[in-house]
């Protein structure tokens, strides 16, 4: 009996082969598949747990691999610990005492085997690191650069990422431009009078817009109707229509709310462009090439596309069903703002090449180079924030070039790690200042809100009869609600404009990180070119540390962010928002154009200051 066990016991689970499976009955034969179905799933699952939690991924060289070690080390510890401490908690959930204890076995055994798992792992990608060690130095000499999504190295063309980008861009276009044509149901609008004066469908693309307008505008033009007396004024409407509709958010609020007009501040705010406004508020136009369109400005496009969109295509009574559309709707932003960003990126690239071209050429002295470069610098210097941005821009520069160049000529690359650490120091110091401002931005929004709830609640409590104003000869008579009103949103602004300073320097400090990390990437690119040889990439960089020094010699020491006024705030936020919606009418706006409106409002703001704030009597 004790042999007939033991034999039972040691027998393997029989496999199913394609014999036996011929001989089970069909019942049988579905549940055994629906168990090999369910240990393959569980296989699956853990699999990509195990991937999730530890660093498996191929490390580039020894440094990456220590890297991966130490992460996979650390996370089995916290997993363990977290296992140890919710294993016993759930299984006393689940059953009781006797779940606690099941629970505190499963745990105890957690905190062992993940962290020992952890330190295997690591070792693992330790070894792998420092084999792949011989393969990075040849690539480094070869200037290939490793991709951090495929774990390869490679030759990095920028002319090849650009044709990519604009290749990816069409095929987006393309394709929304085919969904849109393909849909014949006629989307629903609130006014469709500039579709008829284009004569073309609401779902109508761009491309389709373009058409109909160059025909139409034959139609109607003056010269072509000498006898109509009304042909200029079809005409202008025409182009007012074919202006609304050619632009993306202008298009989505006429949908949404009809003709615009000066009483509707849906349509108001879709004529904004954000790169516009910001570009007046921080003066960044002559610095464009250096920095691209700043990330502010870009998020808040972004944001105010989506919001159209989902003001346009979502009413309350379809919020929930289309919620699933409206996230996948961000990530495709999100997926947006990241190509946006590498265009970005190559744009300052390319800008950057094309200036230094004349010097790695040999086509100009570095003394020329360097003069030019200064002239430059100081005409960006008479700008508001012209110091500001030539103290980040140059700083970047400088560095970027230095780190690249004590890579490759210094003994061990130390003048290269050792701009590299001064780099990683400026990052931290710029999210520490971040931090900084954030706290102060929020404490100061904070108290603005106190200050404007006390003045609403006093507000609230004053009775008409109460509240009085002076009419002279001192009589007094009682004040009307509009009045009351007035005077407590004045004092609410007077407090919102007390905080500006701390709100632009928390938004500087944001585009000063931006800026660092942008130029940073479009440095990469430039000095990783596999279409020049590795003398050209040289060649490049020190050119780059002559544009970087220029710029940092000529940034005007004291300016800051910090030190600005609020009343020249306020002014250039008043004039960003006319100089937008100028140029969404088609005017033209030059820089010093705004400059000069600037000081103007900034005076009058001064001359039409109280020299005290109302007061309810």
């Amino acid at each position: 009996m004790m042999e007939d066990t033991n034999t039972i016991t040691a027998t393997p689970k029989p496999t199913i082969t394609t014999h036996d499976a011929s001989t089970l009955p069909d019942e049988e034969l579905a549940k055994r598949a629906q168990e090999e179905l369910n240990m393959e799933d569980d296989v699956v699952e853990a699999r990509e747990v195990f991937n999730n939690l530890f660093s498996t991924r191929r490390p580039k060289d020894g440094f990456a691999g220590f890297s991966s070690a130490t992460k996979s080390i650390g996370k089995g510890v916290v997993a363990g610990a977290v296992s140890l401490v919710a294993q016993p908690i759930a299984g006393a959930r689940a059953d009781g005492v006797k779940g606690f204890f099941t629970g505190l076995t499963t745990g105890v055994a957690s905190a062992v085997v993940l962290p020992v798992t952890g330190v295997c792992v690591g070792a693992y990608q330790v070894a792998r690191g420092l084999g792949n060690a011989g393969e990075a130095s040849k690539a480094g000499k070869e200037g290939k650069v490793w991709d951090d999504e495929k774990r390869v190295w490679y030759h990095y063309f920028i002319d090849t990422e650009v044709a990519d980008i604009d290749r990816l861009a069409a095929e987006s276009k393309e394709g929304k431009n085919l969904s849109a044509s393909g849909n014949m149901m006629e989307k629903k609008v609130k006014d469709r009078e500039f579709y008829d004066l284009l004569s073309v469908s609401t779902n109508a693309t761009p491309g389709e817009m373009k058409k109909a307008y160059y025909k139409e505008a034959r139609k109607v033009h003056p010269d072509k109707c000498p006898d109509d007396p009304d042909a200029a004024e079809k005409f202008q409407n025409l182009g007012h229509a074919y202006q609304i509709l050619s632009n993306e958010q202008s298009r989505a609020a006429y949908d949404k709310n009809g003709k615009p007009d000066n009483q509707n501040a849906d349509a108001m705010a879709s004529e904004i462009d954000p790169a516009v406004f910001f570009n007046v508020m921080f003066g960044s136009t002559a610095v464009e090439p250096y920095i691209g369109e700043l990330w502010i400005a870009s998020v808040a496009d972004l944001m105010m596309k989506d919001m159209v969109e989902q003001q346009t295509s979502l009413s309350e009574s379809d919020m929930n069903e289309k919620f699933a559309e409206t996230v996948a709707g961000r990530a495709a932003s999100a997926e947006e703002a990241k190509v946006k960003q590498t265009k970005r990126e190559l744009k300052i690239a390319i800008n950057l090449r094309e200036k230094i071209q004349p010097f790695v050429d040999g086509n100009i002295t570095s003394e020329d180079f360097m003069t030019a470069c200064e002239e430059e610098a100081k005409k960006i210097a008479e700008g508001s924030f012209g110091s500001i941005f030539l103290a980040a821009i140059g700083f970047q520069l400088e560095i970027e070039a230095d780190e690249f160049i004590g890579m490759a000529n210094s003994f061990m690359g130390i003048e290269g790690h050792t701009a590299r650490a001064r780099k990683q120091a400026n990052f931290a110091a710029a999210n520490f200042k971040i931090m900084g401002a954030g706290i102060r931005a929020a404490s100061a929004g904070r108290k603005v809100c106190k200050e404007v709830e006390a003045v609403q609640q006093r507000a609230a409590e004053e009775s008409l009869a109460e509240a009085t104003i002076e009419t002279g000869g001192g009589a007094t008579m009682p004040k009307t609600k509009e009045q009351i009103e007035a005077e407590q949103a004045m004092l609410a602004a007077q407090q919102l404009e007390d905080s500006l300073p701390t709100i632009l320097e928390l938004a500087w400090a944001v585009n000063n990180r931006d800026i660092s990390r942008t130029i940073k990437r479009a440095c990469k690119k430039l000095f990783s070119d596999a279409g020049v040889d590795s003398d050209k990439r040289l060649e490049r960089a020190n050119a780059i540390r002559i544009v970087g020094h220029a710029f940092r010699i000529n940034a005007k020491e004291g300016q800051d962010v910090d030190g600005q006024d609020k009343d020249d705030i306020k002014a250039r936020a008043e004039v960003a928002v006319m100089t937008t919606m100028a140029k969404a009418q088609g005017q033209e706006v030059s820089e010093e154009d705004t400059e000069e409106l600037i000081k103007v409002a900034v005076a009058n703001n001064k001359a039409n200051a109280p020299t005290q704030q109302p007061e309810l009597i």
